[in-house]
């Protein structure tokens, strides 16, 4: 595990935006007019996707994606200008925020500058052209690890970005060697102490794919040695099996309490219901209940919690990565409040160093504590929105839901949940 690691990451939230098509001018500015209004939503860190030119080669849709980047060190000029990028960073330091970016270190688009100057830098197939080891990325071609100075050029690239901002999102961070991003976080840290390495990583079955075809792919217990954060796509899967109906709530329920026993005291895993690679959640949720006891519980878990543009909306439609696709921020419910009053649960210490457990119950109930000497965060989640009687750890009394404030009272151990989240906190 990155030693440094703050275990107070546990109680931020984190906002995605892809510039492109957060407005309807798709630019550095229509992001930074916004910013009053992310920063009241209860955000601690805004995450940029890719900033950089993209490549025209093998272009996917009208735009291409932001994955395939032309070069490192510039920015897109449909955002703006670099002193654009830094207006933007500055405006979201001065609310007290930080900003990381997007780093996509395993390719660059075919028609890169690394590629056009150091072609000896990149995976070249038997034939001797230029390739990607995982196949179905058509538009991007892979970097050789093998090349030294590869690892020099790269370290310096973010040398550079990290005297503007505060850390980074390392796209399919588990297909680079472990030891590069180890010595990359030492470099940057004498530039950008207590910068923020959050680990884009994979799913299992993915990590033992990319091994079949002997590349590198690091799992979740290397990359902590060198990263803050990882994604939680470790049991993603279980949970879309759940929302399937292929398991039962137990199984989800086991797959987070293993977490706690497999990784180390300090890990922090990145919490979400979506991402810009993922189904929107009200889509895969359209239950109004049902996605306000998801989103509840998502801050409740142990861990920087995601927000994806668009998701304070219930926005259903999935932006594309390789055209406008602008987001429709007036298309469904907007959850603004609630996630202000989950902001304030957030920050309890309670979910930054505990015993963290979750338990399924009947009716679809998912029960959480967090516990440490004498005081106790827990919570009820009715994940199909249905009301029931439950028996609960909690002395009997009347206390009051710090989700919305309304009165819940536990008589005889038992606590009756109307479909609606509820977290108390006892002594």
């Amino acid at each position: 595990m990155a030693k440094n690691t703050d275990k107070a990451y546990r109680n931020q939230v984190m906002y995605s935006i892809f510039v492109r098509n957060y407005s309807t001018e798709g630019t550095f500015e229509g992001v930074r007019r916004d910013l009053d209004r992310i920063k009241d939503l209860g955000v601690d860190v805004i995450w940029l996707m890719p900033i950089h030119p993209i490549g025209k080669v093998a272009r996917k849709g009208s735009l291409g994606s932001p994955y395939a980047i032309q070069d490192y060190t510039k920015i897109n000029p449909e955002y703006g200008t670099e002193e654009d990028f830094r207006r933007l960073v500055d405006a979201i330091h001065v609310r007290g925020m930080k900003c990381i970016i997007d780093v996509v270190f395993n390719h660059t688009s075919p028609d890169s500058w690394l590629a056009r100057n150091h072609p000896e830098w990149f995976y070249h197939k038997p034939d001797g052209s230029f390739g990607n080891k995982v196949g179905e990325w058509p538009d991007v071609i892979d970097l050789d690890y093998g090349q030294p100075e590869l690892w020099n050029y790269l370290i310096d690239v973010l040398r550079y970005w990290a005297q503007i901002v505060d850390g980074f999102r390392c796209d399919v961070a588990p297909l680079i060697p472990l030891d590069f991003w180890l010595r990359a976080r030492e470099a940057v840290e004498k530039i950008r102490p207590g910068c923020l390495w959050l680990s884009e990583s994979v799913e299992p079955v993915f990590t033992v794919e990319n091994r079949a075809r002997h590349m590198t792919s690091l799992s979740d217990s290397e990359l902590y040695q060198a990263f803050d954060i990882c994604y939680e796509y470790d049991i993603f899967e279980v949970f879309m099996d759940y929302l399937e109906g292929k398991i039962p709530l137990s199984r989800y329920a086991e797959s987070i309490n293993r977490q706690e026993a497999i990784y180390p005291d300090n890990y922090v895993k990145l919490r979400y219901l979506e991402n810009h690679d993922r189904s929107r959640a009200a889509f895969i949720i359209p239950d109004r209940r049902m996605l306000l006891n998801w989103t509840a519980f998502i801050y409740f878990q142990k861990g920087m919690t995601l927000l994806y543009a668009g998701q304070e909306k219930c926005c259903e439609h999935l932006p594309g990565l390789f055209d406008r696709d602008v987001v429709d921020w007036s298309s469904g419910a907007d959850l603004s409040g609630l996630l202000k009053r989950l902001y304030s649960i957030k920050k309890n210490a309670l979910l930054m160093d505990s015993r963290y457990e979750v338990r399924a119950l009947p009716r679809n109930i998912l029960y959480a504590t967090h516990r440490a000497e004498h005081h106790q965060l827990t919570g009820i989640f009715s994940l199909r929105g249905e009301a029931s009687v439950l028996k609960v750890n909690i002395p009997d009394g009347c206390y009051e839901n710090m989700i919305n404030g309304a009165p819940v009272e536990v008589h005889a151990e038992k606590i009756t949940c109307k479909g609606e989240p509820i977290v108390i906190e006892t002594e």
